[in-house]
C-alpha cells in the first residue's frame, strides 16, 4: 500500500526536509502531498476548491504555528470531523513548551514531535517518525 501523507507546514526549508525524509525512509511507497497554512490544510480535508477530488491522506502532519488557521485549529476541526476523525494526526513543531504540548493532545492528537535545531536533526527525527507511522502503525484506510 502506498501511504498518503498530508503535510501542512508553512517553512519551506522545513517541508522539504519533511518530505524528503519521508521518501528517503520509504521511496515510492509514500505519497506526499504539502500546503503552506491551516486553511489550504482545511480546504484539502475538506475536497474544496483546488483540492476537490483529492484522496483522503492515511496520516496527516500539522505544524503548530502557521498562519490563517493555526496547527492547533486545524487539529480541533479534524477531530470535530467524524470523517476525518479516524485519520493520525501528528503535530510537528519547533515548540517544546508544556502548553503546547498538552493543548495538541487536550486535542486529540495522535502524537507530538519536537522538530530538531538542525536540518539533519529534522532529517533523522522525520525518518524516525516517518517510519513508525508507516512501517509500525497500522494506519487507516484514507479513501472515504
Amino acid at each position: 500500500m502506498t501511504a498518503r501523507v498530508l503535510l501542512a507546514e508553512d517553512d519551506v526549508d522545513h517541508a522539504f526536509f519533511t518530505v524528503r525524509a519521508f521518501k528517503d525512509a520509504h521511496g515510492l511507497d509514500v505519497e506526499m502531498h504539502t500546503v503552506r497554512d491551516g486553511e489550504e490544510a482545511l480546504d484539502y480535508l475538506h475536497r474544496r476548491g483546488k483540492y476537490v477530488g483529492a484522496e483522503r491522506p492515511h496520516l496527516i502532519v500539522l505544524d503548530l504555528k502557521m498562519p490563517k488557521v493555526s496547527g492547533l485549529e486545524v487539529l480541533e476541526q479534524i477531530k470535530a470531523d467524524a470523517s476525518l476523525r479516524t485519520i493520525p494526526t501528528v503535530m510537528l513543531s519547533s515548540s517544546d513548551r508544556p502548553e503546547d504540548i498538552k493543548g495538541s493532545y487536550a486535542r486529540s492528537a495522535n502524537s507530538y514531535v519536537t522538530k530538531p535545531a538542525s536540518l539533519t536533526g529534522l532529517r533523522d527525527g522525520v525518518q524516525e517518525m516517518a517510519r513508525y507511522w508507516i512501517d509500525v502503525a497500522s494506519l487507516p484506510n484514507g479513501s472515504h
